[in-house]
């Protein structure tokens, strides 16, 4: 079920969303949504460069497999 937000804008950034959302044939609302989703998926997940940097350093992949094995036999504290 859809939902209703209130967003306050200046005018300034209202109007260049407003074009934005014109040039593209959508109303404000979508061009909202689709932008903020787009940018989410963009910054959400590594990289394939930051993933290859992440499997090729062998310290931080040492520490990560101490750690799970840490976790599996239920060793430290658990911080909420």
């Amino acid at each position: 079920m859809s939902k209703t937000v209130t967003l306050r804008l200046k005018d300034n950034v209202y109007k260049q969303f407003r074009k934005l959302a014109e040039e593209d044939h959508r109303t404000l609302s979508n061009f909202i949504e689709t932008s903020t989703l787009r940018y989410i998926e963009e910054h959400k997940f590594v990289d394939e460069f930051e993933m290859e940097e992440i499997r090729t350093n062998q310290s931080l992949n040492d520490s990560i497999k101490r750690a799970l094995k840490d976790v599996q036999e239920m060793k430290g504290r658990f911080v909420e």
